[in-house]
């Protein structure tokens, strides 16, 4: 018996110590539980997947963070709160949870922080699996929880509410900080990111200044509540109204099928299958992460989403000074300001323009005590505090100059262009940073006894023969370095004459890109490691093979290796790559950069998220859950079709694009539609002829001017456009085997149904009568016009988009003769003929699935 006792005995002590100690195993702390910072102590949730704690800070392992972190990663510790986040505590730190229900940070006899909560009842404390430590009281409601104070890191499920805002830590550099908030205007409400400074340490925050670099979305009149959130499946957006049914996406996840508004309202649900964070960096970017337990063997936290892609969009960056993009446009390096200079390897720069006094005593001006500096070429950022005035009368870029060294008051002054007309902005200080741009020229107004060092003027003389000597050496040398120059000279007109000459042209070339704002020239190892070899394959074409990409910042590309590229050499490709490039418009697919190295030919798209149409539109098990709506369907309707319009009216070089179909309509993540792969024959091998023999594009789409071997048009495209929307009214292909005998070609189907006033009848089924009926009536006859075999009765595709959107009266459209002959020579003949010839040939591929043979574009056939 006595062992047996001692053994309970033991045991009952064990616990009670735990108790004591506070370093609990589960997620529930109960009163007078602490931890101590020397001991590394922490709580945990249930699961272990959260601890909240001590940590030593990155920089000192005498200095300890309270804080709550991914407790089961391997590697650094990812903390996703805490409460000082830029004031760390010493060893001797104690988090006490006293039987009052409050909770203390005490740092030997100072309290750095404390919840508030001696009068809320609090008797339970705990570390929950989402990431929340909350303080329940008596009748468990949430007294206090951390969620509620965010730091600089948001957690799927996490609300963050108008009242909220993240906090970065203070740069080392320049005591900058950035923050993510509400920006409330008169009239609308959106995210904004923003970069304080402090003007002084010691001073109030009303005291200090901060500049707004990005926000959106943009929400207008709401009425009720506004929270942004980040849901568990990796969107990330504002839901608002009075019941918040109304959602505005910042970014939203290919695979996100349960929307914003069912994790404002399971918010403290303690599930996550997957991990992710969207954390506010010390660098001013907020970044959406997702960890990955394989990623080329390594586990690790990967970017999905980034708000700025260019580091110099953030203000602040290079804190005063200004910032400077690579060639890739992706990397960034810092200057200072003219009259400052870095210390050491700091970003900082001692000489701080901004806050030396320009007026004397009497606030006269000390204009011969100073002097202007030029910074070409290069812009600022500047808060309405900081501005004197703005002058549009400075019709010459040295009169902005001259404008700001009259002023006292003034540091620096900005010159530019808005709109063809001038501006002149004289600014007090200069805080936020510059960065590059073409049409801007900076002003800095500077000390003028500033003088070179080590300037001639003087010399100590020394005796004659050291004289005598010297100028002997000089006789003998002078001979020897002029024949050296001859001989170097002479190699280097070599050397420009066999590979500089050969150069110049491209450095020509991708300099005049880089100043027109056309796409930029990317390297090949670059795509490399952005692609990861180009691992990742999107889908094939008659152009080449697309895979994804994901620049360092997190944004997402689509790179396309060409095959059959045009043989005329460099100098032509980037040409029209440049002249692609130039064409900008909502309904077309931007073309971000390119490369051109040996035989590479890639090109750089920016990544359309939602993929292409035809995944949207017809049923099969692999996209069985997608399914688009009626009002999606039309919108993608019209806007394709202002797509093509553009480049077939608008561009200084008619383009016809000749495989318009719907795996070439591509879907951001609005479902906005993007006509992709235009143009793209440009680059490809092609004939010099306004009379194109070869045939270009799908079976399916393909106009019959193509067999009959007449001139091809941009009414090729207006025929292919006509059997898109076809396709995209009944959600299935024009031509389908799959169907029985009566409905297995659909144009016929559907002009009859057109014809006898029953229009919805051909429309997805799937859509269940959920149309709008006179869209539906308008859609088809639109399609049936631009489907006619005499190449003069199809509208262009201006005409088009007006008939869509109902801004012209239509008729309706005779049938086309095509479309006719099928019918007159009997569909259930015609049915049984394919039907043999499929099951005889398998790889005929027209009813289910139509193959590439060109899929490509032509451009200046039938030029404006």
């Amino acid at each position: 018996m006595a062992p047996c006792f001692l053994y309970y005995a033991l045991a009952l002590l064990l616990f009670f110590l735990i108790e004591l100690s506070g370093s609990i195993v589960s997620g529930r702390v109960r009163l007078g539980s602490r931890l101590l910072a020397k001991e590394n102590q922490a709580w945990f949730s249930d699961n272990g997947t959260f601890a909240f704690g001590f940590t030593p800070t990155a920089d000192s392992n005498d200095h300890y963070q309270l804080a709550i972190w991914f407790a089961q990663l391997p590697g650094d510790r990812t903390i996703v709160w805490s409460p000082n986040i830029n004031s760390p505590v010493s060893k001797d730190a104690i988090l006490e949870f006293d039987t009052t229900g409050n909770l203390m940070l005490m740092d030997g006899d100072t309290t750095v922080w404390a919840s508030n909560t001696l009068e809320a009842g609090v008797e339970l404390a705990v570390m929950s699996e989402n990431g929340n430590f909350i303080l329940y009281s008596t009748n468990l409601s949430v007294a206090w929880q951390s969620f509620a104070y965010p730091s600089d890191t948001l957690l799927p499920g996490q609300p963050f509410t108008v009242s909220l805002e993240l906090t970065s830590t203070k740069s080392s550099s320049h005591g900058g900080y950035y923050t993510l908030k509400m920006l409330q205007q008169p009239t609308s409400l959106s995210l904004a990111l923003t970069y304080n400074v402090p003007k002084s340490y010691t001073s109030s925050p009303e005291s200090y200044s901060n500049f707004s670099y990005w926000s959106e979305p943009e929400i207008s009149n709401v009425t009720g509540d506004v929270i942004a959130v980040l849901n568990k499946a990796g969107s990330f957006g504002m839901v608002y109204g009075s019941s918040l049914h109304g959602a505005v996406y910042v970014y939203k996840n290919d695979g996100d099928y349960g929307g914003l508004s069912s994790d404002v309202y399971q918010r403290n649900s303690n599930v996550l299958s997957v991990l992710r964070r969207l954390t506010l960096e010390v660098n001013g970017n907020i970044r959406l992460y997702r960890w990955d337990n394989d990623v080329n063997g390594s586990r690790q936290w990967v970017p999905e989403w980034a708000a700025v892609s260019n580091p110099c969009d953030i203000s602040g960056i290079c804190g005063n000074g200004i910032c400077n993009l690579d060639r890739s446009k992706t990397n960034a390096s810092c200057t200072c300001l003219p009259g400052t200079a870095k210390v050491g390897n700091d970003v900082s720069c001692s000489g701080n323009s901004s806050v030396t006094g320009k007026c004397g005593p009497q606030h006269e001006n000390l204009m011969s005590q100073f002097k202007i500096s030029t910074v070409q070429k290069t812009n600022y950022y500047f808060s309405e505090s900081s501005v004197i005035g703005n002058y549009s009368d400075k019709g010459t870029v040295s009169k902005c100059g001259d404008a700001c060294l009259s002023n006292c008051d003034c540091v620096a002054s900005v010159y530019g262009l808005s709109e063809e007309k001038a501006y002149c902005w004289l600014l007090r200080s200069l805080e936020f940073g510059g960065f590059e741009d073409p049409v801007s020229t900076l002003f800095v107004k500077v000390e003028a006894n500033a003088s070179a060092s080590g300037a001639s003027g003087s010399r100590t003389p020394g005796d004659s023969s050291d004289e005598s000597e010297s100028m002997h050496e000089k006789v003998l040398v002078l001979p020897i370095v002029l024949s050296m120059a001859v001989l170097i000279g002479l190699l280097g007109c070599l050397l420009y004459i066999n590979i500089h000459r050969k150069r110049s042209l491209k450095r020509t070339l991708e300099g005049s890109l880089l100043l027109s704002g056309a796409p930029v020239s990317f390297s090949y190892r670059d795509l490399l490691g952005w692609t990861t070899n180009f691992s990742q394959l999107l889908g094939t074409g008659g152009f080449g093979s697309v895979y994804k990409g994901c620049l360092k910042d997190g944004t997402l590309i689509a790179v396309k290796k060409l095959d059959k590229v045009s043989p005329h050499g460099e100098k032509e490709f980037i040409t029209e790559v440049k002249t692609i490039g130039s064409m900008h418009h909502l309904n077309l697919v931007r073309l971000c950069g390119y490369c051109s190295e040996g035989t590479q030919r890639l090109l750089v798209y920016e990544f359309m998220k939602n993929g292409s149409l035809d995944k949207w539109i017809f049923h099969s098990l692999s996209t069985r859950d997608r399914l688009l709506d009626w009002s999606s369907r039309f919108r993608i309707a019209v806007g394709t079709a202002q797509g093509i319009a553009y480049f077939h009216e608008q561009c200084r070089d008619r383009i016809i694009h000749c495989d318009i179909k719907p795996e070439n309509i591509l879907l951001d993540e609005n479902f906005c539609p993007k006509v992709s792969d235009f143009g793209l024959a440009k680059l490809m091998v092609r004939e010099h002829s306004h009379v194109v023999t070869m045939v270009r594009g799908t079976r399916g789409y393909l106009a019959p001017e193509w067999i009959s071997n007449r001139p091809i048009t941009v009414k090729a495209d207006v025929y292919s456009y006509g059997m898109l929307l076809l396709e995209i009214i009944g959600g299935r292909r024009n031509l389908d085997m799959t169907c029985d005998a009566d409905d297995f070609f659909y144009p016929g189907w559907a002009y009859k149904e057109m014809t006898s006033g029953t229009p919805v009848k051909v429309v997805d089924r799937r859509l269940k009568g959920a149309v709008e009926e006179k869209e539906v009536m308008r859609a088809l006859i639109v399609a049936f016009w631009c489907i006619q075999d005499e190449v003069s009765n199809r509208p262009s595709m201006g005409e088009v988009v007006k008939m869509l959107e109902g801004s012209v009266d239509i008729i309706m459209p005779p049938m086309p003769q095509t479309v006719l002959e099928l019918i007159e020579e009997g569909l259930d003949h015609v049915y049984k003929s394919m039907k043999r010839e499929l099951n005889q040939y398998s790889s005929f591929s027209v009813a289910t699935h139509p193959s590439s043979y060109a899929t490509c574009s032509h451009s200046t056939i039938s030029p404006r």
